[in-house]
């Protein structure tokens, strides 16, 4: 019996700190990290889309390295990323809360529910800590290594019996899931998850507008990474792989040309502008 109580003692413990003001804080500061970082993939597919050449030509690839690499070049920089990767931290140990106690709505104790919390915890773990080890000194997470990374797995899994099905299967995961983000953000249904009371008229008319534009734009590069890995599949080639940043550039060989990557580009810049907003009137 005393065994058996200071158990429930411990858990409920546990359950207060996971919905405890710390966690919360670690959330919301990480939802402003993740605006940060989709806010500077949208400026640097912008310069993609208007001329800049990525790496090879000085300039930044658009994604997460990119991204880290062009705060790593302000005054101040470094402390930025530790402090980036701190708040990336917090959203993950928020997540992970989510999975162990339930996630804040009626239905946030589902099964279903904890298990995707749980998976955006692993997710947002690894972020943390690729951006601190970037902030560390080591660059393995610098500019143009998500494309690299990429068609290094996909190389690796090719390689494996049945190889060409487990990254055929890979793709179409992805690809649904940016059609599913995409329908979610087309939808709205993130108003479920804000305390929209507590905004204005204005305020509420401009979270929609970028959490629909950045949602739909997200979802949309994903599905298209989605279909190049596909693609690698069907011709057995891990160069048809593509990390975000190709993926971003893969608009431009279109026949609108790069016009087509301009208003993508703008739209992950909304995202980072509507994750900033989660920051505040997010129900956590």
């Amino acid at each position: 019996m005393n065994i058996s109580a200071t158990a429930r003692k411990g858990h409920g413990k546990a359950r207060r700190a996971g919905n405890g003001s710390a966690v919360e804080a670690g959330g919301r500061a990480g939802f402003v990290a993740r605006g940060v970082i989709y806010f500077l993939v949208g400026v640097l597919a912008l310069r993609t889309a208007f001329g800049d050449t990525g790496g090879d030509g000085g300039g930044r690839t658009a994604d997460r390295g990119g991204a880290l690499a062009e705060i790593a070049q302000k005054p101040f920089g470094s402390v930025l990323l530790w402090v980036l990767g701190v708040a990336l931290a917090g959203m993950a140990l928020w997540r992970l809360s989510e999975a162990a106690f339930g996630a804040a709505g009626a239905d946030g104790r589902k099964a279903a529910k904890r298990l995707t919390s749980a998976g955006r915890a692993v997710f947002y773990g690894f972020v943390a800590y690729s951006v601190l080890m970037f902030a560390a000194g080591d660059k393995g997470s610098g500019s143009g290594a998500g494309d690299a990374r990429s068609q290094d797995v996909t190389a690796r899994v090719l390689d494996v019996p049945g190889g060409r099905w487990l990254v055929g299967a890979g793709g179409v995961a992805v690809a649904c899931a940016g059609l599913w983000i995409a329908g979610r953000a087309a939808l709205r249904t993130f108003h479920k998850h804000l305390r929209t009371g507590g905004m204005s008229r204005t305020e509420r008319r401009a979270v929609d507008i970028v959490g629909v534009f950045g949602g739909v734009s997200r979802g949309l590069v994903f599905t298209v990474a989605g279909g190049f890995a596909v693609a690698a599949a069907v011709k057995a080639r891990s160069g048809e792989a593509k990390g975000m940043d190709d993926t971003l550039r893969s608009f431009t060989a279109t026949p609108a040309g790069p016009w087509l990557l301009v208003p993508i580009a703008v739209g992950l810049a909304a995202f980072g502008l509507f994750s900033c907003a989660n920051a505040r009137w997010r129900r956590i």
